[in-house]
């Protein structure tokens, strides 16, 4: 297998981060190329993006102009000098995509939740040279997004890179999709070669949010930024409410903070060398705690056995969680954050109180 090449020289015209940006369909050839227009003449774009082909939740819905847009697109390059990008679902698209010199390629989420369809992509692009960029599945499948890179070095496709666009989560959120950085942080640490995009458009939903989700990525040390942008946002049609036009787009990168990856040299003594010391010790004395936490919840699940009582309270369960969030609440931790330590934590007692029940 393939290792992979880093691919932020071949995104960036010296741009830092990196900025994809575009309509989010191209609706007509003057609609995409004015919009691409206005965008390369902020200077602050390094690839021009168009949605070619727009896989909708159902029928009836703005589907995209089709290969048609291929041309505009193509223009839009001519004129400004911009590299492209577009979403292919299929190897129909990825040849129609080539063929109109389409520089990146992306799969979206509907497509890399598939491994066929991911592999027949893989195949068709085998001996070529194109950069490929695979956004995370629809669901927080973590092996599902890897797989998909690694489907990718296998046929020997290496200029590989990934955006990260949320998770689909039912009910009410502030978010069209649910960031969960955990996944994209824990990709990163598998791969720490891999660029990194984030698209704040479809984690958001609505361009009110954007600014917040686009500096957190940037202080996650995201390499950059996908932001949907038309000429005309208002009337567009198709995700009217998450796209900007050009010029909030500049005002929107220009309020962004852009921070260091450098620190101090370790044993410097500075501040923040102290302080993760300090950092150091306080994990050790929690993982002690942990550690005499679960020998107790051991000799509780051996006097269960002795006594034949069953292991799940619930009672109890309600009493930790209610007393612990409200303790937690005082000394300024969240009631999110508190009961997802403790369920997990009650969740490893269980398990280990039902090795010692069934033993």
């Amino acid at each position: 297998m393939k290792t992979i090449k880093s691919i932020n020289k071949e995104l960036s015209n010296s741009n830092s981060p990196i900025i994809i940006s575009g309509p989010c369909s191209a609706e007509t050839e003057e609609q995409l190329i004015t919009t691409c227009k206005q965008l390369a003449a902020t200077k602050k774009v390094d690839v021009l993006r168009a949605g070619i082909w727009k896989p909708r939740t159902k029928p009836g819905s703005f589907e995209g102009v089709g290969a048609e847009g291929l041309k505009w697109l193509a223009e839009a390059k001519k004129e400004t000098g911009l590299k492209t990008a577009v979403e292919v679902a299929n190897v129909k698209h990825v040849y129609s995509a080539l063929k109109h010199n389409v520089d990146i390629l992306w799969l979206g989420a509907r497509t890399t939740v598939n491994p066929f369809a991911v592999q027949e992509i893989a195949d068709a692009l085998a001996g070529v040279d194109v950069t490929v960029l695979l956004k995370n599945p629809i669901n927080p499948d973590l092996a599902l997004w890897e797989g998909g890179i690694e489907r990718m070095l296998k046929t020997g496709v290496d200029k590989v890179g990934v955006i990260h666009r949320g998770f689909s989560k039912y009910g009410v959120s502030n978010f069209r999709n649910a960031p969960q950085w955990q996944i994209p942080i824990e990709l990163k640490h598998r791969f720490p070669e891999l660029t990194m995009i984030c698209d704040p458009s479809h984690i958001c939903g609505k361009r009110e949010t954007l600014q917040e989700v686009a500096q957190k990525a940037l202080d996650l040390n995201f390499d950059g930024l996908m932001i949907e942008s038309h000429m005309n946002p208002e009337v567009a049609l198709s995700d009217a409410s998450q796209q900007v036009t050009p010029a909030d787009l500049v005002k929107l990168l220009n309020k962004l903070v852009l921070r260091t990856n450098k620190l101090p040299a370790k044993g410097a003594n500075t501040e923040l060398d102290l302080l993760r010391q300090s950092i150091n010790v306080l994990d050790s004395e929690l993982i002690d705690v942990l550690s005499k936490r679960m020998e107790t919840s051991d000799k509780i699940g051996s006097y269960k056995k002795a006594n034949g009582v069953k292991i799940l309270q619930t009672n109890r369960w309600d009493e930790i969680l209610t007393t612990s969030t409200n303790e937690a609440q005082e000394k300024g931790l969240t009631k999110e954050f508190i009961e997802r330590v403790l369920t997990n934590i009650h969740i490893e007692s269980i398990n280990r109180q039902n090795d010692i029940m069934n033993t």
